[in-house]
């Protein structure tokens, strides 16, 4: 995945209608899923791993979401 690659979300439940957006920035950014780590927070015993900050049409901003849950649709040349 890179800037200028056409993604949407694959996470689970999906969502009611699949929404497109664009890579503008990647970044490296710690993420407690819950589910693998527990319930109790702790940082320090996590590293920081890769996201897409990702524009779409309907939103007033972007959002950064892990690399992980995302689909490229897409790849810019």
């Amino acid at each position: 995945m890179k800037v200028g690659d056409l993604v949407r979300s694959v996470t689970k439940p999906p969502a009611r209608r699949i929404r497109a957006g664009i890579i503008v920035e990647m970044i490296q950014k710690k993420c407690w899923r819950t589910e693998v780590s527990g319930t109790k927070v702790d940082w320090s015993k996590i590293d920081p791993e890769p996201h897409a900050v990702v524009l779409f049409p309907d939103s007033s901003g972007t959002i950064s979401i892990p690399v992980v849950d995302l689909e490229v649709l897409d790849e810019s040349r």
